[in-house]
């Protein structure tokens, strides 16, 4: 792995990390203005990382659109509306807080609730979609690792997966995501790593699934095309 990799791999480390941390909200924090400086500090990466990746984005009205490149598309526009709407939504927190104008608070802090778990199933989708990508960078690949390491990682998988499903579920995720919910709720009874090992579940989950969506889509193309 050449330094501009090793780059792209601590940005994308980061800001997965930096993701599931700000999903608890606030309650995370003992002061507000940590979750702010993390939400900048994750602007700041998401830019760099699309910096990096610029290429993608030029060429973005160039070629055909088959099934894959049109499942990028939806995915990568949709973190960036979701980003821009994050920044926009927590800004206007930032401003008129102090102010205590009640509309204008209510209806950033939905846009932001709505906004922000949107973003973290976009980024789970785009994640799962350069999994081979990442996994060849680490030198994680099934030949080298075995038959045996192969399903005992596929076991694995199944299960944290089926975790996965479990935590989307009594965290409600759905209904943040559809505005059912206009309050974030953190459940202090399961207490905050358990926070953290429910969203890295969901995380997996969802990146499992658009990798194999991914993967039906491109034998598709080449059924298609052979």
């Amino acid at each position: 792995m050449d330094t501009k990799q090793k780059v792209r791999m601590s940005i994308d480390i980061s800001m997965t990390l930096l993701s599931i941390v700000l999903m608890g909200g606030t309650i995370m924090f003992p002061d507000d203005r940590i979750h702010q400086l993390f939400g900048m500090l994750l602007l700041a990466l998401w830019i760099c990382h699309t910096v990096l990746n610029r290429h993608w984005f030029c060429s973005l009205f160039k070629g055909k659109y088959p099934p894959y490149r049109i499942l990028q598309i939806i995915v990568n526009c949709g973190i960036s509306v979701c980003a821009l709407l994050l920044m926009i939504s927590g800004l206007m927190m930032a401003w008129f807080l102090p102010f205590s104008v009640g509309e204008a608070i209510s209806f950033a802090r939905t846009v932001h609730l709505v906004s922000s778990h949107w973003y973290y199933i976009f980024m789970c989708a785009h994640l799962g979609l350069h999994l081979a990508m990442i996994f060849s960078r680490l030198g994680l690949k099934g030949k080298s690792l075995g038959k045996r390491k192969v399903l005992l990682l596929k076991i694995i998988l199944v299960l944290v997966c089926a975790y996965g499903i479990y935590a989307f579920i009594v965290r409600k995720i759905a209904l943040y995501l559809f505005l059912r919910q206009q309050f974030f709720f953190f459940d202090l009874e399961r207490g905050y790593i358990l926070f953290a090992v429910d969203y890295l579940a969901i995380l997996i989950l969802i990146a499992t699934a658009s990798q194999y969506i991914g993967k039906a889509l491109l034998y598709l193309q080449s059924k298609k095309n052979g």
